[in-house]
């Protein structure tokens, strides 16, 4: 969602946008993906009624496409031949892409956008048509709330997934949905079965509880937990293929500016999660390329139901205490964690099935080791 921010604000996150697109890929990659720069109103009216993005099976719609991780997704959506249709939620969003000035020329239709509001069925129908599946990476955020995110944020946002898969079940050219939810939805319970010899594995049969992420005012693993649910149930029983992708905590380059206030909020409870070994970070590009995997593999029907997605568990006190130290949180939010360094784990995360799916046509990358140094 849209959060107003000042003009240096704004600047600064389209220049680490611009940095991000050039990233380990030239700015001769960058034309060639297709990016193309929006023309405003007109060029909101061409995808609307059909001609911008032309339908076909390699074209998509993406929500939140400003944001941190559906950022990603775009880029990697063209990298990998896709026709993108990014549905834009406010005035700033479209000034956004206006700044980037790197998108190429009118005629290479890799980017298209479109006004549209998770609330509101009618756009997002509008939005949808004519594109053969959606990434819904749309999530809501809270500028006055202490962690950017509030109990409201959380019905919102279940609210926000319902509407949206009724959207696609609506749209009659739509078929798959990769949504974004978070390995919060599947880590906060009150009573695990646990047997001291052996920590107990949570893989993608796991839910968050919801009453106790509301007693513990747990809000963003709630908003996360209920909109994934709502997806899912909308989804039952319809003709739809959907698809959750579960990430933990989403880093990389920009994270701290760029995706702040969401990892503010993911890492509530995170001195818990630390202890019983549920605290991990997935980066943004792993997160991104297992959208597009997952949605390739829908086609073939080998891939279904929800995915967790991490690359590192943070196992040391020194790892989360740097973590919090990059988002700006007050040391003394962090007291406490290095007596937690020698505790045995309760649980154990697994990705197997992300992994088994990453590995059919690629090496699976989701082994590999990123460092303290988050960003």
């Amino acid at each position: 969602m849209g959060v107003l921010r000042s003009t240096q604000s704004m600047q600064a996150e389209v220049e680490e946008m611009r940095a991000a697109l050039l990233h380990g890929h030239g700015a001769g990659a960058v034309a060639a993906a297709g990016w193309r720069p929006s023309a405003g109103d007109a060029d909101v009216k061409r995808a609307a009624g059909g001609d911008g993005g032309a339908a076909g099976p390699r074209t998509v719609c993406v929500t939140g496409g400003i944001s941190f991780v559906g950022f990603a997704v775009v880029d990697r959506l063209l990298r990998h031949g896709y026709t993108v249709r990014l549905a834009l939620e406010t005035q700033e969003d479209l000034d956004k892409l206006r700044e980037m000035e790197m998108f190429g020329e009118d005629g290479r239709d890799g980017v298209w956008t479109v006004m549209a509001n998770v609330t509101d069925p009618e756009s997002l129908h509008r939005a949808f048509d004519g594109c053969a599946g959606v990434f819904h990476t749309s999530a809501f955020v809270d500028p006055g709330g202490m962690s950017g995110y509030t109990k409201h944020m959380a019905s919102l946002e279940a609210k926000a997934a319902e509407q949206v898969i009724e959207a696609c079940v609506r749209t009659e050219s739509v078929r798959k949905c990769v949504f974004t939810s978070s390995l919060l939805a599947c880590v906060w319970r009150q009573n695990y079965p646990h047997d001291r010899r052996f920590p107990t594995i949570i893989d993608e049969n796991c839910w968050s509880d919801e009453s106790f992420c509301r007693d513990n005012k747990l809000w963003f693993a709630l908003g996360k937990t209920a909109a994934e649910k709502a997806a899912w149930r909308a989804a039952r029983g319809r003709d739809l293929k959907l698809v959750t992708v579960c990430p933990a905590l989403v880093t990389g380059p920009g994270f701290r500016r760029r995706n702040s206030t969401a990892s503010i909020a993911y890492l509530k409870g995170a001195r818990a999660m630390l202890a019983d070994g549920l605290l991990a970070t997935a980066n943004v590009e792993t997160v991104a390329e297992a959208h597009v995997r997952v949605y390739e593999a829908m086609g073939n029907n080998t891939a279904g139901g929800r995915y967790i997605c991490y690359d590192h568990v943070v196992q040391r006190p020194e790892e989360f205490v740097e973590l919090e130290r990059q988002l700006g949180i007050p040391r003394r939010a962090a007291a406490g964690a290095e007596d937690s360094g020698d505790r045995l784990a309760r649980f154990e995360l697994c990705r197997q099935k992300l992994a088994r799916l990453m590995s059919t046509r690629r090496r699976c990358t989701y082994d590999d080791y990123y460092s303290v140094a988050f960003d």
